[in-house]
Parts: structure tokens; sequence; C-alpha cells
């Protein structure tokens, strides 16, 4: 039955995937209620919960414009921050494969603003909402489930300031935005529906960040210089104006190969990478704080879709769901889209709404899972599956990486895909593909960064 308007929600996580989810939830529910260990207040600081928080994050072009529509006037109101709001590949030096694309008009979106900044925004959006009500501050510690425990009907959580006794959250509907260290496995199994199976990818990223103040013109109109690892060179940097005037630089490296958090050896990682914009613009920038690192070890899709049996009133969303490598910036953009889907499945209605949702759950995570997987895959010393017909389409990628050296339509058009904004299949359309087979392939990564320009 579709939850009516009397129906009480609770969120557990109030990171990005719970607001959105809250925020859509708020059109079905009379109450929603978000639990999160972290203080739910108006605070545009990092929050202890967001460790990656201090990190560049990737709004991609498909995740902007669903915030844009769950809040319209999103946009305009991060540009009123300070946010610096340009084109993906017109305002931004790419370096994908080793290849450096062509400038060219894409038509997709690059809001450049921190992760703390955007959420405190998504947050004021969310808690200004008359049917929501934060409670900050609590730890949750399992599920309330009826005695036939075939339905659950609230959470459990106890205050983190006194460690109080526990606490029932009632509810219609619980949704599991507790992120990568959901615990959901371990209280689906207690209460006999088995553990769900796990695809875990080994990819070792690691992550060191810090802030400087640039120069005024030291990047043109460009906001934004990306270097992406490769298998030949596994370190990667990235840097983007932000609000306040402020260049956030993250630098990363795959498979152990990190970079330090001491300020010397931060800059002479920067020295090493495919593309040199990146240490060029350092050299003369002022920094603005020390180097902070995060590590990421692996990542992990856990295959709720695939379980025969799974509780009604009860749905699992974002991180909690399935861990991408954050190089990729698919994180937010995915939450997006299956909160999107939450309610687009809550609206229709019908008995077996969840496990439709379920269902899509599983194919929006599986679609980004394959993208970075095979991302990953192309570094030898990541364990897993090649198979031919991967093995030949990254061939193809590789190829047509090159022709975006020179062609700014083949740079847009692989922008869309990793933007989430076309599926990957989109690189197969017939004109792409001849552009692609046309284009001088045969250059060599070192070449083609020479040969990268403004189109």
């Amino acid at each position: 039955m579709t939850p009516s308007q009397q129906d009480c929600a609770v969120v557990l996580g109030g990171s990005i995937a719970g607001l959105l989810a809250a925020r859509v939830l708020t059109e079905t529910h009379s109450e929603v209620v978000i639990v999160d260990r972290d203080p739910l207040g108006p605070g545009t600081g990092a929050r202890r919960g967001t460790p990656q928080a201090r990190h560049l994050h990737g709004l991609l072009a498909r995740g902007h414009d669903l915030l844009e529509e769950l809040f319209p006037g999103l946009t305009v109101e991060l540009v009123e921050e300070g946010a610096p709001v340009g084109d993906m590949l017109a305002n931004a030096r790419v370096c994908i494969g080793g290849y450096r694309f062509r400038q060219g008009t894409s038509g997709l979106t690059a809001v450049c603003v921190s992760r703390p900044v955007l959420e405190a925004a998504i947050r004021r959006r969310v808690l200004a909402h008359p049917r929501i009500r934060p409670l900050g501050g609590r730890d949750v510690v399992g599920l309330a489930t009826a005695l036939d425990r075939r339905r659950v009907v609230g959470a459990k959580v106890i205050r983190r300031a006194d460690g109080s006794a526990e606490e029932r959250l009632d509810a219609d509907l619980v949704v599991d935005a507790t992120g990568r260290g959901s615990r959901l496995p371990v209280w689906l199994e207690a209460a006999g529906y088995g553990s769900p199976a796990r695809e875990r990818l080994d990819v070792r990223v690691g992550y060191s960040s810090r802030r400087y103040r640039l120069d005024r013109g030291v990047l043109g109109d460009d906001l934004v210089v990306l270097s992406a690892p490769t298998p030949d060179r596994p370190r990667g940097g990235a840097l983007s104006l932000i609000e306040g005037g402020v260049c956030l630089v993250t630098l990363m490296g795959v498979l152990g190969d990190h970079p330090p958090t001491d300020p010397i050896g931060f800059e002479r990682f920067s020295d090493d990478l495919a593309l040199s914009d990146v240490s060029e613009v350092l050299r003369d920038a002022q920094p603005l704080d020390e180097p902070v690192g995060y590590r990421y070890p692996s990542s992990v899709r856990t295959r709720y879709d695939r379980l025969d049996r799974f509780p009604e009133g009860l749905v699992v969303l974002g991180d909690a769901a399935c861990t991408l490598n954050p190089i990729y910036g698919q994180g937010m953009t995915v939450a997006a889209l299956e909160a999107v889907a939450l309610r687009r499945h809550l609206t229709d209605g019908g008995p077996q709404w969840a496990r439709g949702y379920r269902r899509e759950l599983g194919r929006i995570s599986g679609r980004a899972w394959e993208m970075a997987k095979n991302a990953d895959l192309s570094f030898p010393q990541v364990p897993g599956r090649r198979t031919a017909a991967t093995r030949a389409f990254g061939r193809y990628v590789t190829r047509l990486q090159a022709g975006a050296v020179r062609d700014a339509h083949l740079g847009a058009a692989f922008l869309r895909v990793t933007s989430m904004v076309d599926p990957p299949g989109a690189l197969l359309r017939p004109g792409t593909v001849a552009r692609a087979m046309a284009s001088r392939g045969a250059v060599t990564g070192v070449d083609a960064m020479r040969a990268g320009s403004r189109g």
C-alpha cells in the first residue's frame, strides 16, 4: 500500500544521501525524522561523519540537474555564496588516460563548490520543511521489527552525549542512508533474512588535499584542472576554484601510491602528474592550511536487489548500498538518482513498490559500479575478471580519448558518459565512432598533451 500523508518515516543518516531521501519523503509522509550522529545544524564546516569532506568533490552534471530539480534555485544560491560556475570542458583543463582534451563547449554545467558548503545548502532547504524533524547526536544501534519480523517498524537509537538508555523511534518506513559503515547486513542476518552478497574491488586509493590562494588570472577563464591517474602513472591530482576565492587541491594515488601529508612531500608529489599544470599553479600559490589525508581501501557493492526475502518498511540508499571509487565523483549523483527513484516508486504505489525500488537501486548502482570497475581494471594490479569485450571497449575508449586531443566533440561525448548524463553505450553511436576512428589515434600521451588546446 502506498504510504499516506499520516505516516512517519525515519531516515538514518543526515549526510547528502539522507537529506535527499528526506526531501522526497516529505511528499508522501506527514513527518520525516532525520537521525545522525552529528548535530544537524546550519553550519558549513566539515562534519565528523564526513571525513572526506575536506577533499575535492566533483558534482557530476547529472547530479547537478537532479539537485536543481529537487531544490529549485539551488545553483543561484551557491553562486551567491561564491561558487564559480562554468562549462565542464570549456572551463576545465582535462587530462584523462594520459591525453589532454581539447577545450570546447560541452553543455555540461560545472558547479565548483566545496562539499561542506553544498551539503549545508541542501540541509538548510531540507530542515526548513515543516514536516522534517532533525534528531542529531544519536547513534543508531538497530532496527525495531514486528513480532513476526516481516516488517521493520522503527529504529533504535541512543544519545551520544550521555549514552542514555535506548530509545525507539516508531516509523512506517525506515531508510538506511548511514553510508559505507552501514550495519544493515548484520541486522538482516540477525533477523533471519540472510546476509546479502557483496562485490568488492580493492583499489587502495589515497588522497591528500590542501587549500591555496591564487594570484588573480593565474587560470585565465578556467576553473578546474584535472590530471587523472593512468596505469603507467598511478598518480593524479585536481584543483578547483571554490567559494571564497579559494583553490582546493586534491592529489591522489591508487594501489597504495598515496600522496604525503607534509607540505614539501605534497608539492613534490604534484610534480609527478601527467599534466604539469597542477604543479605549475602551486609554485606561486599561497597555502592556507596543512595537507590532510584520506584513505579508501576498496569499493563495495551490497546486492540487496538479489535478496529473495527483505523486510517490509525498509529501504536503503547511497553508500549504504554501494560505495564507489571516489576518484570518479559518482557518489552524490548516484544518491540523487536513487532518491528520485524512491520518490517515483512511492508515488506510483502498488503492493510491490519496495521490490520495484530495490530492483532500480540495483540498476542505478550497477551502472555506476560497472563504469568505475572497468576504469579500475585498466590498472593491471587491481584484481578482477577482465573479459574480451571489456578489453576491446577499453581499447576503443583509449582511441576516443586520443582523438579528444584535437576533437572537442569526442571529449564532450566522453564527459557526458562519465557525468552520467548519457549511458556508456552512447560512446558507440555511429557519429562518435566515426570521429574516433578518423582521429589520429596513434598519437602518444605525451604528444597528446602538447597538442591539446582550447577549441
